[in-house]
């Protein structure tokens, strides 16, 4: 049971990256990765999945204060899972929207 509890934190976070660095390079190959007309949105747009990883291990730290986690396992945990909502947020924001006219 030991080894479980050591090794989910891992074989979820790796799942998480490998989805997300799959999902990128699809986006890379097909030419659809966002892109914005000013710089400084395109800057917000490249930097959303490393602040996501930022916030989630702020997030994790936070816990593991409240609850009886270790601190490597739910500091891998909130990277993985600031990474899976960065990437979420990348595609909501890059998103172009289409302006219909009447």
């Amino acid at each position: 049971m030991e080894i479980v509890r050591i090794l989910l934190p891992l074989v979820l976070v790796c799942g998480i990256a490998v989805f997300v660095v799959m999902r990128m390079i699809h986006k890379t190959k097909k030419g659809t990765l966002g892109k914005k007309k000013s710089k400084s949105a395109q800057n917000l747009l490249d930097s959303l999945i490393p602040i996501g990883m930022v916030i989630g291990c702020v997030v994790a730290i936070l816990l593991s204060i409240f609850f009886p986690i270790s601190l490597p396992s739910i500091f891998s945990l909130g990277a993985g899972i600031g990474l899976l909502f960065g990437y979420f947020a990348y595609e909501v924001y890059s998103k172009n929207k289409k302006v219909s006219h009447s």
